[in-house]
């Protein structure tokens, strides 16, 4: 079998394993140290009650509700970062006015906020997309900036000795060149747009996946916490790799995806 042949088939083996691998671990640990399942419920409690929970409607209703909020919010802050760092990626003087503004509203630690979006925004779905809105924000933002200043000065004096308007300078060139940094932040705000939401519910909701967690935990019922926290875990991958698959179709021309494809990742 040829080496890219191998690395092609590498994910379907390997993460298989160290699912069945890490389930065994788990297994042993809860036998042999005699675990209550009231505190670290064994491996198929929690199969059991994850698969249970697609016959319960208010499983279906909350992950409508978590999920219209992190794609929402993080829909919200492509078109807020994308056009936020494009503008500051071509006026220097204004990213260098906003940057320390900037810098203060990110380390803010955000979740402190919740409460006051409570009140502003009340308990249903908007606070939520603000906080995921937030979170996902300045990566997707910071990439753009990036990208913009990353254009090779002498691409662009070739558009200029072409006579190419700044319209058409911007659409085919800086476009273009931002758009792998782009998809590098969307990959990462896509992520944190998941957290933003999910951790709103925790704090401050009255409906979502999130909130299912906080009443699961409340009711002392470490298997459906478990459950829980998997489902959402795999509404996180699938939204990522919807991310991903789409910096697949649109930049196909770039060495992220290119690269990746020829070693089958």
């Amino acid at each position: 079998m040829s080496r890219s042949r191998m690395l092609k088939l590498l994910p379907w083996i390997a993460t298989p394993l160290l699912v069945i691998l890490i389930i065994i671990a788990w297994q042993i640990i809860v036998t042999v140290f005699n675990v209550n399942p009231f505190i670290f419920p064994p491996p198929g409690e929690v199969g059991s009650t994850f698969i249970g929970l697609f016959a319960d409607p208010r499983t279906w209703n909350a992950t409508w509700v978590t999920v219209t909020e992190i794609v929402v919010g993080f829909l919200i802050a492509v078109v807020i970062g994308l056009t936020v760092g494009v503008i500051l990626g071509k006026v220097r003087w204004l990213e260098v006015s906003l940057r320390p503004l900037i810098i203060i509203s990110q380390v803010a630690p955000k979740v402190a906020f919740i409460p006051l979006f409570v009140i502003w925004f009340g308990f249903g779905m908007t606070s939520k997309i603000v906080l995921a809105v937030l979170l996902a924000f300045f990566p997707i933002m910071l990439n753009v900036l990036l990208g913009v200043r990353s254009v090779e000065q002498g691409h662009r004096e070739v558009l200029q000795s072409l006579n190419a308007s700044r319209w058409q300078r911007f659409t085919q060139l800086d476009m273009r060149s931002l758009q792998p940094h782009l998809f590098a932040g969307m990959e990462v705000g896509i992520v944190l747009a998941t957290i933003g939401a999910i951790v709103g519910e925790y704090l401050g909701g009255n409906d979502g996946l999130g909130n299912l967690v906080v009443a699961s935990m409340n009711a002392l019922d470490a298997g459906m916490t478990f459950a829980l926290i998997l489902w959402l875990s795999l509404i996180g991958l699938v939204l990522y790799l919807i991310v991903n698959e789409l910096k697949r179709f649109f930049i196909p021309w770039h060495e992220s995806v290119y690269g990746l494809n020829n070693v089958g990742v």
